[in-house]
């Protein structure tokens, strides 16, 4: 019972990112920089009133946990936290442009190759191995960019700067485990709001006008309990007891989601080129995870 309850809490939470579209495309005709500035501040409020009211006890081990580090592993820490909330706040701030201006498949074909790319970094950057069915995996998905650039580069280049954005951010966060993952995402986004707010007019953001608008704070608020908050405790409930693998699976459900929501929500198009490039990063996808699955099937026999 109690594996099932993290099953379906990881379920629900790539759920919810999945209908993440359908929100923010009824900001569309905000600037994206607005309605990140917003999503910053309404998620960083939420958390700071989540951690000091029902999670002080946390914020008290993790600091003390600091105190006790030594200091490369602060340096560490620290230098991993920057970074990677300054990666999380493009990736917010480039999803949300290429969602509202570009098109959803754009921002789903991101996050359908994320994991792969997240993959590859892990190789270059921290020296992970990679078997040669996941090399293969890699190359189809490389296929499957050049297929699409060749009928909208620009497009597909955007793409994968939101892929690399988050892809990078996983890698800085390995470097943090054994840390409270919601207390640092706490962190990064109180550092977050601090180059946001005086960097507001360069973003197109305009908080003087935002905080006089209901629609805005409504949807806002919305993206940041419903679609940030809530799905984020869902995502680090399953993983206090599921492998990581199996969420990173699972984690599939939202850019498939997003997909079906471009044809059959939004109404979107795709000529031949790009339905076969869907159809080779789905190959791709299947290829790269198919060793994992088949070994979680046969210990599940043995067991």
């Amino acid at each position: 019972m109690k594996l099932s309850r993290h099953h379906l809490a990881a379920l629900l939470a790539f759920l919810i990112w999945g209908f993440f579209p359908i929100p923010l495309r009824l900001l569309a005709g905000y600037a994206s920089g607005q309605i990140l500035f917003f999503r910053v501040l309404l998620s960083l409020v939420i958390l700071l009133l989540i951690n000091l009211s029902v999670r002080r006890d946390v914020v008290r081990a993790t600091w003390q946990q600091w105190q006790r580090a030594r200091p490369a592993e602060r340096r560490r820490v620290a230098f991993s936290t920057i970074v990677g909330g300054a990666l999380l706040t493009s990736n917010w701030l480039l999803f949300i442009y290429v969602v509202n201006k570009v098109s959803v498949q754009a921002g789903s074909f991101a996050y359908l190759i994320c994991p792969i790319l997240t993959a590859l970094l892990g190789f270059v950057v921290l020296g992970e191995k990679l078997r040669p069915r996941q090399w293969l995996a890699i190359g189809l998905s490389a296929l499957s960019c050049a297929l699409l650039g060749a009928g909208a580069w620009q497009t597909v280049l955007m793409s994968l700067v939101v892929a690399i954005t988050y892809a990078s951010y996983l890698i800085t966060q390995r470097q943090l485990q054994g840390y409270d993952r919601l207390l640092l995402l706490t962190v990064q986004l109180v550092l977050a709001a601090l180059v946001i707010l005086p960097a507001a007019p360069l973003l197109g953001a305009t908080p003087g006008a935002g905080f006089q608008d209901g629609y805005l704070l409504l949807l806002t608020a919305i993206l940041s309990l419903g679609f940030t908050v809530i799905p984020l405790f869902l995502n680090l409930f399953a993983l206090n007891a599921l492998p990581s693998g199996t969420v990173g699976i699972l984690m599939y459900l939202n850019p498939i989601l997003s997909f079906a929501l471009a044809f059959l929500y939004f109404h979107e198009q795709a000529n031949l080129y790009q339905a076969i490039a869907y159809g080779v990063i789905l190959v791709s996808v299947v290829l790269y995870n198919s060793g994992p699955v088949a070994d979680r099937v046969k210990a599940a026999k043995r067991s």
